[in-house]
């Protein structure tokens, strides 16, 4: 089967692809024969060389993957066949994969594999830091960075459907639209403008109540100044690669509070809170109440065009590889 490897940390051009054999799912496991695979920031990341406990190289990157169960493992509920979608063992980007039964969700009949590929890193993170992590409460004001990334289209219509007012940056004129047809009412370019002055001008001085950020430097530091008092911050990254340090003193007398999420590390200790929202989530997306856009779209072997593409900015959407 073919695969995408990384043999060196590097640019996107150190990615190749390999012939590899394909694998043969043991007790517990379902091999699917993927159709879409996700592309995420952290794939980037890890092929940097800079995400934090991220794979030595020669490895297959990749975290979601959707597509039809091929073979299944001895004491698997799964039939050959089925539709699903979830995180494969031993990275993504391949034509067949192996997933622990427990990491794989069945896929609605209305949502095609390349939505599908969409669902389980952006709308679990999205969830979780809205609602498990962030306490979002109707009629609070929440800040979404990154609005028009796949996280951040996915919070600002789980939030704006939750009676959140929604607050969102973005980089350009068209990705303000996309995020404000999502439902945010406030899109906020933040190469033009300082999101933290234009927070503070719409409100008032009121602030936001709760701000997701997966941004980090800059961005993280003048988060504190669009917050009102009481006011929470969720990271769940730091794509800008500078890691934020808070500013314990600033948290102190203003009362606010900064929680960290990860989604690998939260399914580990706690998949049940953290899969909790699948059924009602992939509920939602069957009946069209929100939606996964695909901004693009590239065959498996050019993986580094994917790359590049989130590299730079330019990715409105989901990025996902097809086989």
């Amino acid at each position: 089967m073919r695969a995408i490897e990384v043999p060196e940390h590097g640019s996107a051009d150190s990615m190749r692809l390999v012939d590899h054999d394909v694998p043969e799912p043991g007790p517990g496991q379902v091999r699917i024969r993927a159709e879409a695979i996700g592309v995420n920031f952290a794939d980037i990341m890890q092929r940097r060389g800079t995400y934090p406990g991220g794979p030595e190289p020669p490895y297959v990157p990749g975290f979601e993957a959707a597509g039809v169960v091929d073979a299944v493992g001895e004491g698997v509920d799964f039939a050959e066949g089925d539709r699903v979608v979830g995180y494969p063992d031993g990275g993504a980007y391949r034509e067949y994969a192996l997933c622990p039964e427990g990491a794989l969700f069945d896929v609605p009949a209305e949502i095609d594999a390349a939505e599908a590929a969409g669902f389980p890193v952006q709308f679990l993170t999205a969830h979780n830091c809205l609602f498990e992590w962030g306490g979002l409460e109707a009629g609070e004001r929440v800040l979404i960075h990154a609005a028009a990334g796949g996280v951040g289209s996915a919070a600002v219509q789980l939030a704006s459907r939750a009676g959140a007012e929604v607050f969102g940056t973005a980089s350009s004129d068209a990705k303000l639209e996309y995020v404000a047809a999502l439902g945010c009412e406030y899109p906020i370019n933040y190469v033009e403008s300082d999101f933290a002055e234009e927070i503070t001008r719409v409100t008032d001085g009121g602030g936001v109540d709760l701000v997701l950020d997966g941004v980090g430097g800059e961005t993280h530091d003048r988060s504190y100044d669009a917050l009102n008092h009481y006011g929470r911050v969720v990271a769940y990254g730091a794509a800008s690669g500078t890691v934020p340090r808070p500013d314990v003193w600033e948290l102190l007398f203003h009362n606010y509070s900064v929680v960290g999420f990860h989604l690998g590390q939260s399914m580990q200790h706690d998949p049940d809170r953290v899969l909790g929202a699948v059924p009602e989530l992939t509920a939602l997306l069957a009946e069209g109440d929100v939606e996964i856009n695909v901004g693009a779209s590239f065959p498996l072997e050019a993986a580094a065009d994917a790359h590049r593409l989130i590299e730079d900015r330019e990715n409105v959407g989901k990025v996902v590889l097809t086989t």
